[in-house]
């Protein structure tokens, strides 16, 4: 597990890439680009557990990443992985932040940053 805070410092400090918050509707939705490119590479939310298909109205924190379609697939029988929310559902995954180790989640980011290159 990692908090919302603890992974936005990660990702600035490992990626070399600053949080954008985009989303006037949405201010907590912390968005990581590419310097280059302007690509997206991961997207943190925090949406209500209904909308990821667990049951409750309480918000979940969540980061949405980049993947090969074939690696989605097989996450998505794994706890705590979910088809991405408001991200095309092919190639972007959804995860919560509450059942994913630190290292496991960054690899991820890791993978979603080569990969939006």
């Amino acid at each position: 597990m990692i908090t919302r805070d603890e992974l936005i410092e990660s990702i600035t400090e490992i990626f070399n890439s600053q949080p954008e918050y985009p989303f006037k509707k949405f201010p907590t939705y912390a968005v990581f680009r590419h310097k280059r490119n302007k690509k997206w590479f991961a997207i943190i939310t925090d949406v209500a557990k209904e909308k990821i298909g667990l049951s409750g109205k309480e918000k979940i924190d969540i980061i949405g990443i980049k993947l090969n379609s074939d690696l989605i697939a097989l996450l998505l029988t794994k706890e705590g992985y979910f088809p991405a929310y408001h991200m095309n559902k092919e190639h972007w995954v959804s995860i919560s932040l509450e059942a994913v180790t630190k290292k496991e989640l960054l690899q991820w980011v890791e993978e979603s940053y080569l990969l939006t290159k």
